[in-house]
């Protein structure tokens, strides 16, 4: 995996009563836990063990984020906020398709080039972390982004009309499965997954095709 590294612009869309304390301390804080969670895995993410990495005592892991879990839980949003930003920054234009395609890439992209905070939002790399309902929440955001942009697809004759978040699961289940068989097999050089993912998601599209 590759560090993550938070700052304070990807740090919006945090719990207000967290972002309030989101001072340089804890932000560093951030930086140093996805540094370890990158280079040495979940078994080195102590509250002790962010602490040293940052430089810092451990009375400051707690004084901004109460423990391990709430260090986590930060990264988990960070990673949802980076990736929502992503997806609108895909943009909106007269193809809605092509708009839902550049949508995909974008989250593909976002993927491969922060698979630490990947790994904490949907590979469950934490084992014994659980989302606050707040941060699930938080994170569902972009599934209802995807949503919208199928709905405009719908209401312009373009796609079958069937409910919207269920159409954001059907088009997530299939941009997530290929993105996360790369990551884990990135180095195989007998699948190009640039293909096989544009194969796909021109696939599922073609399959909720009016």
């Amino acid at each position: 995996m590759t560090s993550a590294t938070p700052d304070r612009a990807s740090l919006r869309g945090v719990s207000a009563t967290t972002v309030s304390r989101l001072d340089e301390v804890g932000t560093t804080l951030l930086r140093a836990a996805a540094g370890l969670l990158a280079q040495q895995g979940p078994g080195a993410l102590t509250v002790r063990g962010i602490a040293t990495a940052a430089g810092m005592s451990t009375m400051n892991v707690y004084s901004r984020f109460g423990g391990k879990d709430g260090v986590v839980e930060q990264l988990f949003l960070q990673g949802f906020t980076l990736l929502g930003d992503a997806m609108q920054a895909a943009g909106t234009s007269d193809d809605p398709l092509a708009d839902l395609q550049r949508c995909g890439q974008a989250y593909r992209r976002f993927a491969t080039e922060h698979d630490t905070l990947y790994a904490v939002m949907f590979e469950g790399v934490v084992a014994d972390f659980e989302p606050s309902e707040q941060a699930l929440a938080e994170a569902m955001g972009t599934l209802d982004q995807l949503a919208k942009r199928l709905e405009r697809a719908m209401d312009l004759g373009l796609l079958r009309r069937i409910p919207p978040m269920h159409a954001a699961a059907i088009v997530w289940s299939t941009v997530h499965g290929v993105v996360s068989l790369e990551l884990k097999h990135q180095h195989d050089t007998l699948v190009d997954w640039q293909q096989v993912f544009d194969d796909a998601t021109a696939a599922v599209l073609k399959g909720l095709a009016a």
